[in-house]
């Protein structure tokens, strides 16, 4: 009786939350129809407020984005800023005279530093207005600080905390998780550095590895440093000193190793945003966000006949036509109108990608070589085109990438699973095969390998690795010996790239576009597309609304050891033969 009265009582609770999810849905959906039919205008003394505390730093968002900010996102789950958006509204601040300064939350942003960096840029560039930008917040991570430091005065709370210790990239190793289910992984690879199977065979970084990862975030770390010892007026000395030794401990510490202006409470902040306004202390703060700017934006050259294709292509690389991945299909297909149209005079493709499949990689590099034959081609790399996404990347006219970018990782790994023992000895199920050729089993994941099936794949690999060296190569008119000096999956820095002919230009997608006008002749009479279009925002929702639910569940559930699940889970992406990362880089 009990149980069916358990049974009810979650039967009840599901019906409430339906009803209750649909009135939350059908509020919002009438927060739209209301606003929708409302043109937004920008008044006088308006300050742009970008709010990017606690959201996904992302290539790119639909325009008509729902800004969640203004009264809480009721499904939870991290929001996404687009840096396309955010730039089109901050130089639309730029310019806009009624816009006075932009009031800056950075805190806890989720954003690798070449995206930081490019949107650092921006903020930069909005400076030589002579307008101000003021920040706040309660606590800054190392990231979230590096792009406050452009502000001219950044205000801390007076119990918050400034994460200004330097970058670490932590791995995590499930050899011993492997061990215990009775799975045991076996490895193909070319490459000492290629140590993206480093985490199922290993339970500490290999040597390489761990030279290879210090030598970029070294570099990485020493570009941030210079960067905010510039923004801040700091010698550099001092400042490497402050980072080293982790000196800001207090928020005292802060304004004395002076990375904030001074601690104070956010109504204390405000008061001094209404002081440069020149508003009463009881007067409201005009603010816009960016969204709502960016929607006033009115369309350049929408006339010109020089139309530069911007594709954008972030995520795994992956066969087929998936979304939220570049897939070999989806992505072959967007290439290739692009290629086709008349109008298009000129393709960017905007690359952040880790890798991933070596067929669907080579799907796409063979619509890039097309591409090439037929207009300038030219790669933006964002915050990672490694691997697979330098494959891609390499047979582009120009190839720019941030300092800061993650690049290179030229190799090759196959990755097969024993269940043997999970299965015999752990499950107890037995199997048995009756086989027409010696290798009609082949790679049969319930018994051990052969020698001969061990030497195939091996052949495999190898013959993997002189393509993509062939291919990279060709791509940069460079000699394949000089490729491999370079190559054996090892990770650079933009900036480290350059320095051994793998990107041409140090730069964001802005240069990258600049560059592509310079080889049509535009001039300034060219107008930008971007590709794929992006789905309207109630198809977003309702097409990833399962599988946010379901993440949401896991990670309220397992915490920080989220991660590893999410991790077992990507395996399913590592079929066939790598071109992927060494590892999965997180730098914190």
């Amino acid at each position: 009786m009990k149980f069916l009265g358990n049974v009810l009582a979650v039967i009840v609770g599901l019906f409430i939350f339906t009803i209750l999810s649909t009135l939350v849905f059908f509020g919002i959906i009438g927060i739209i129809a209301a606003s929708s039919d409302q043109e937004v205008s920008v008044k006088e003394n308006t300050v742009l407020h970008l709010d990017l505390n606690g959201r996904v730093l992302v290539e790119r968002t639909v325009e008509d984005d729902l800004d969640l900010g203004a009264f809480g996102n009721p499904f939870g789950g991290d929001r996404s800023a687009g840096l396309v958006n955010l730039k089109k509204a901050i130089a639309e601040a730029k310019t806009n005279e009624n816009i006075k300064g932009i009031y800056l939350n950075t805190g806890l942003i989720l954003a690798g530093q070449a995206g930081l960096l490019e949107l650092r840029e921006a903020l930069i560039d909005f400076k030589e207005s002579g307008k101000f930008i003021l920040t706040y917040d309660e606590a800054y991570s190392e990231g979230g600080y590096f792009l406050a430091s452009v502000a001219d005065e950044i205000y801390l709370n007076p119990l918050g905390a400034i994460d200004f210790n330097g970058f670490s990239s932590e791995t995590v190793f499930i050899k011993g998780f492997f061990e215990k289910v009775g799975i045991k992984p076996e490895v193909f690879r070319v490459g000492e550095f290629k140590s993206a199977v480093e985490p199922f065979i290993l339970d500490k970084m290999s040597d390489e590895n761990r030279f290879q990862t210090q030598f970029f975030l070294d570099d990485i770390n020493n570009l941030a440093v210079a960067e905010i010892a510039k923004s801040r007026g700091i010698a550099l000395d001092s400042l490497k000193r402050t980072n080293n030794e982790m000196l800001v401990r207090k928020p005292e510490d802060a304004v004395t190793y002076k990375l904030a202006t001074a601690l104070a409470y956010e109504d204390e902040v405000q008061a001094k945003l209404r002081e440069k306004l020149g508003l009463g202390e009881d007067d409201d703060i005009p603010t816009i966000n960016a969204t709502d700017l960016g929607s006033v934006v009115k369309s350049t050259n929408i006339t010109s006949k020089n139309r530069i294709a911007v594709i954008i292509a972030e995520g795994q690389i992956v066969g087929g036509s998936a979304d939220g991945v570049i897939s070999s299909e989806k992505f072959a297909k967007e290439i290739r109108k692009a290629r086709k149209d008349e109008n298009i005079k000129a393709i960017v493709l905007r690359v952040n990608s880790p890798g991933g499949s070596i067929v669907a990689s080579d799907v796409i590099w063979r619509e890039m070589t097309e591409a090439k034959k037929a207009k300038p081609l030219i790669v933006s790399m964002g915050e990672v085109a490694a691997s697979g996404g330098y494959y891609i990347s390499a047979p582009a006219d120009t190839i720019v990438a941030q300092p800061n970018t993650i690049t290179g990782s030229i190799g090759i790994f196959g990755l097969w699973f024993n269940v043997k023992e999970l299965i015999n000895n752990k499950l107890g199920v037995t199997t048995d095969v009756v086989s027409t050729g010696q290798l009609s089993d082949f790679m049969n994941p319930a018994r051990d390998l052969t020698e001969v099936e061990r030497t195939i794949i091996q052949s495999s690999i190898e013959d993997g690795y002189e393509t993509f060296i062939s291919r990279v190569a060709e791509g940069r008119g460079m000699h394949v010996d000089s490729v491999k000096k370079v190559a054996s999956g090892r990770v650079w820095t933009g900036t480290q790239a350059k320095e051994r002919g793998l990107v041409d230009i140090l730069g964001g997608l802005d240069t990258a576009i600049e560059i592509a006008a310079g080889k049509i002749d535009a001039g300034d009479d060219y107008r930008v597309v971007y590709y794929p279009a992006k789905k309207p925002w109630f198809e977003e929702f309702f097409s990833s609304f399962g599988d946010k639910v379901q993440t949401r569940i896991l990670q309220a559930q397992l915490g920080e050891n989220y991660h590893l699940i999410e991790k077992v889970k990507n395996l399913q992406n590592y079929q066939g033969i790598q071109v992927r990362m060494p590892q999965d880089i997180v730098i914190k």
